[in-house]
């Protein structure tokens, strides 16, 4: 990936379509992301700002995002100053990753007043500020900097603004001849063996990956065309070189000259050696790979980002759901090794009863106060000697009733034990499915599953003061439309599994789900499909589940009047019959490809 200072330029230019539009909404999901209704002047949309040290960026989105009860302070702020003002300038600070949004608002007594937005994309130091541009003052940064943190700048409410530190790079776009080339890397045309990190050494907005791919094309004097592996120029040492400036020069002003007439190819590659994924806004040659165009820089972002910053939202948000299932596996892992162990000392308990027999039937052989006997034991084929330990204290009828005391107790605590062994063996199926479950969730998604532990008992619900809690009979839920066009739903926690087996399904929907395997309810909500929504439902169960990195995984589907709950069962656990099973390998592209949307 490289979100260096020429995608920031290509985003920029996207950008401008917001110009004399106006902000309707601000909201903060996150204590690292801004999310602007933009409306106005022919558009409407979402507009994402993510200061996220991981994944910062900022581009159009279609992503649901789920808000907090109580907007936090920055967001309050960002209303109070931007809410229903219209943009009227967006600018990239030369080619650095720094983006100004300048806005024109109306407060509360009708007067005119001007904010900018100052999105810097900088790694672990990514931030969101909005000053005054007229006398530079900070009113808030949604990461705040004190002097503890950095001696060269502050971002707190009241500080002056202060640029991040200068790079005394040149901007590429400025290059327009030979001359001012060699003069910025520092070289003359004897000098030879120019790489990636002179490049990014002497040029501001430049990556290690778009530098590579000037040099690549140095060298094999191409402009935007993949040429064959056999083709392609050795690499030394893990880097490509090239040693002649001028096939350099050329290969740099045709680039440069590329982004200034704005013809960008939004693309995501993927390299076929090492399975990694890149994304930028100009064809990148030199990987050996397939790659994805893109109508937009925003939908490369977020294709490219989306799931990865949602995922990483979702670990943060879920961590304590998390730690909590784990422990209730562990637990219940341990009592099952303690429960077979009791289990296996019940099953000795003829012996007892045994003892207990040839007590009584050689007990004109025994007498009070003997600590032992060996007596023969007449059920042994071959008439056995067995040693049978005696209580001295005890006569040898009150030795025979003990052994057949102990011979009730363990016999009667097999059955107990069993069903101890049954229900641990639930719990641990009920939770290892929730496990799998929160590895797939979303933000929506963790709530439901915390109100089912709480409705279970085993959580404490939390409501924060003054808080009232929105309770809904019908989850949110993900609807995929199959190839032939016959909408196709999946339950991604029990309370959605419960919703779609056993209240949005018909009784002659078709439901499926993975054999023997933790995963989702789905459902065919038609009585008539061909077998490729039949593939495609299957393909669903399987992902949604967790066999998702498996191959050939086996699926169940029947009908859903096949489909019981029995009574007291825990939400999700269903049982099934007249089934028949299909094989099928989670394809992630093409369900990507299906169309899906949250109903």
């Amino acid at each position: 990936m490289a979100l260096d200072g020429i995608v920031i330029k290509s985003l920029v230019d996207e950008l401008q379509q917001c110009i004399g539009a106006r902000i309707h909404k601000i909201h903060q999901p996150t204590n690292q992301e801004l999310v602007f209704g933009i409306r106005g002047n022919g558009m409407s949309g979402k507009l994402l700002l993510s200061a996220n040290p991981t994944y910062p960026r900022v581009h159009f989105t279609n992503a649901t995002y789920i808000n907090p009860l109580e907007a936090p302070m920055f967001c309050m702020l960002m209303r109070k100053y931007c809410e229903g003002g219209v943009i009227e300038r967006i600018t990239q600070v030369g080619r650095e990753r720094i983006i100004h949004i300048d806005v024109r608002h109306r407060d509360e007594v009708g007067d005119t007043s001007f904010k900018r937005i100052i999105v810097e994309l900088m790694g672990r130091h990514s931030n969101i500020i909005l000053i005054d541009p007229d006398t530079n003052t900070v009113h808030d940064g949604i990461q705040h900097v004190t002097p503890a943190v950095s001696s060269y700048r502050i971002v707190m409410p009241g500080s002056s603004y202060t640029p991040p530190p200068e790079q005394n790079k040149l901007d590429p776009l400025a290059v327009n001849t030979k001359e001012q080339f060699t003069d910025a890397l520092h070289r003359d045309d004897e000098q030879a063996s120019v790489t990636s990190k002179t490049l990014v050494g002497s040029f501001s907005g430049f990556s290690p990956l778009l530098a590579n791919e000037i040099i690549y094309r140095a060298i094999t004097k191409q402009h935007d065309q993949w040429l064959d592996a056999t083709e392609r120029p050795l690499q030394l040492d893990g880097q490509l070189r090239v040693d002649h400036i001028d096939d350099l020069w050329s290969s740099f002003k045709h680039m440069m000259e590329t982004v200034q007439q704005q013809q960008f190819r939004p693309m995501i590659v993927k390299e076929t050696a090492r399975d990694k994924q890149y994304f930028s806004v100009v064809a990148l040659t030199h990987i050996d790979g397939s790659f994805t165009e893109y109508r937009a820089v925003s939908e490369v972002l977020e294709a490219f980002y989306g799931d990865k910053a949602e995922r990483d939202t979702v670990k943060q948000r879920a961590g304590d759901l998390i730690r909590f299932v784990t422990n209730e596996i562990s637990k219940n892992e341990q009592k099952l090794v303690k429960l077979q162990h009791t289990y296996d000392e019940a099953q000795d308990a003829d012996r007892y009863r045994i003892m207990g027999e040839l007590i009584t039937a050689y007990m004109h052989q025994i007498k009070r106060g003997d600590e032992s006997v060996d007596l023969v034991n007449y059920y042994d084929e071959n008439g056995a000697i067995l040693h049978v330990l005696l209580d001295p204290q005890l006569t040898p009828s009150e030795n025979a009733q003990r052994y057949f005391k102990r011979y009730t107790k363990q016999k009667n605590s097999q059955v107990s034990v069993m069903e101890q062994i049954e229900l641990t063996n639930r719990e641990l199926e009920y939770f290892s499915t929730l496990l799998q479950q929160l590895e797939l969730a979303s933000l929506s998604d963790i709530e439901e599953i915390r109100e089912e532990l709480v409705a279970g008992g085993y959580l404490r619900e939390r409501v924060k003061k003054g808080a009232k809690r929105k309770k809904s009979n019908k989850p949110q839920l993900l609807c995929y439309t199959s190839s032939e066009g016959i909408d196709i739903y999946v339950g991604k926690n029990n309370l959605q599994n419960e919703y779609v087996t056993n209240r949005l399904a018909n009784s002659n929907d078709t439901w499926l789900h993975t054999k023997d395997i933790p995963g989702s309810h789905v459902v065919i909500r038609s009585n008539e499909f061909g077998n490729p929504t039949l593939e495609e439902a299957a393909m669903l169960a399987a992902y949604y589940s967790q066999a998702k990195s498996s191959s050939m995984v086996p699926v169940d589907y029947t009908l859903i009047r096949h489909v019981k709950k029995p009574s007291g069962a825990k939400p999700g656990f269903v049982i099934y019959d007249q089934q028949k099973t299909v094989y099928i390998t989670p394809d992630e592209e093409k369900l990507k490809a299906l169309p899906h949307t949250v109903k």
